[in-house]
């Protein structure tokens, strides 16, 4: 696709990237046939070739609308489109740039400014929203359907494992995840314990930065990225083997950091290790020798829904099935696993109709093969089918926890 760059983009380095994504488009439409939004909306601004479109003639000048900002908001940078495209279009990486113009050239409501502000407020820091989280579980019972459903119930924890073993390696407690699912962790590290390997908590973390990007507040999503290096930098260089990801959509941004900060001359080096490092949880246990579980025979059948983090950004499909099939779980049928359940960050706040819509497709096809379980491997995806889903939807690790 020939673009030829506005003066104003042009004066800013990080733009080249846009006009290089531009040119790899060859306007194939593949990638309507996987986008979940074209498929729910029929319409071809709510594609990604639409929304290529959009943004190919605003960074070569043209006007900016409300139309334009309100399309590229309905996109759930599921990066679906990114597995579907033959070209090898980075849409993910365009997307995000064609946000951060759109947001200026095309200014918000001041209602919509501030749920933004708020939600970044609230959701990267977890001594904010945990005792939220905490108030809100006190008052379910009483909270309207539309908000109930956000709102998981307290579970029982697990009890804490002490590790001493040589082989590290390191988690970051993140934010939502340690207060909404904080056995998701927990067994993590039983499971890692049980395999000879100690998965250190490195408090000092926070937020990866993905809920300051996907919003548009870049510079506040790149700060966090470098106080998460600085905090797993010593730990890193004394030996550490791995960042451990038990959501994967903190991991899809982990494993940005190396492009994320790439001009930076500071942190570019550490933040392509840091990068490298970043591993999930499925990719780590296919590795290891799970006889070592001694793992009873379980009677549930298992529905496992792949988040679009896992499959899309950090390309491990199958992983989980994978790793389950060998233990002999039962696992259900399931289809049309590479659509979007809606979650996607920010987005079932944001565009609560359309997500909605698309939980409500995602859960039908988890169930065609009546399962008792749902597994996933997101925070975000399990709170957000586990408010409405008929069976219990929790992380997949729990399943490997056997004391």
């Amino acid at each position: 696709m020939k673009t030829t760059l506005a003066q104003e983009f042009k004066a800013e380095p990080k733009f080249q990237v846009a006009e290089d994504i531009l040119q790899a488009c060859v306007h194939c439409g593949f990638c309507t046939a996987t986008c979940p939004t074209y498929l729910q909306l029929g319409d071809e601004r709510d594609s990604p070739r639409g929304r290529i479109y959009m943004m190919k003639a605003m960074f070569e000048g043209a006007t900016v609308s409300a139309a334009t900002r309100e399309h590229l908001d309905r996109c759930l940078t599921c990066r679906s489109c990114e597995t579907t495209c033959p070209s090898g279009v980075k849409y993910g990486h365009l997307v995000d740039l064609g946000r951060e113009v759109v947001e200026q050239k095309a200014p918000r409501p001041w209602y919509q400014r501030l749920l933004r502000w708020s939600l970044r407020q609230v959701l990267p820091y977890r001594w904010r929203f945990g005792p939220l989280l905490r108030l809100g579980q006190l008052f379910r019972p009483l909270l309207p359907p539309a908000i109930k459903g956000h709102v998981p119930k307290p579970v029982p924890r697990l009890q804490a494992v002490a590790s001493d073993h040589q082989r590290i390696m390191l988690s970051m407690p993140g934010c939502a995840q340690a207060s909404a699912a904080p056995n998701t962790d927990l067994a993590a590290a039983k499971v890692l314990h049980k395999l000879g390997i100690k998965m250190q908590v490195v408090q000092q973390t926070g937020c990866c930065g993905a809920v300051d990007i996907h919003l548009n507040a870049h510079e506040q999503g790149l700060a966090k990225a470098r106080m998460n290096i600085d905090a797993l930098w010593p730990h890193i260089t004394a030996g550490a083997e791995a960042i451990v990801v038990t959501a994967s959509g903190c991991g899809a941004t982990l494993q940005e950091y190396g492009y994320l900060l790439r001009d930076d001359q500071q942190y570019a080096d550490k933040a392509a290790k840091v990068a490298d490092l970043c591993r999930d949880l499925a990719e780590i246990l296919a590795d290891c020798d799970l006889s070592k579980l001694d793992l009873p025979k379980v009677q549930q059948r298992i529905a496992v829904h792949c988040p679009c983090s896992q499959q899309h950004g950090m390309k491990l499909p199958d992983k989980v099935k994978t790793v389950l099939a060998s233990q002999g779980f039962d696992l259900s049928k399931t289809k049309n696993d590479h659509l979007c359940c809606g979650s996607a960050g920010t987005y079932s706040l944001l565009q609560p109709k359309l997500s909605s819509q698309l939980r409500s497709n995602k859960l039908a096809d988890l169930s065609i093969d009546k399962p008792d379980l749902i597994v996933t491997a997101n925070i975000g995806c399990q709170l957000h089918l586990g408010g409405h889903a008929k069976v219990p939807v929790k992380h997949w690790i729990e399943l490997l926890v056997t004391d």
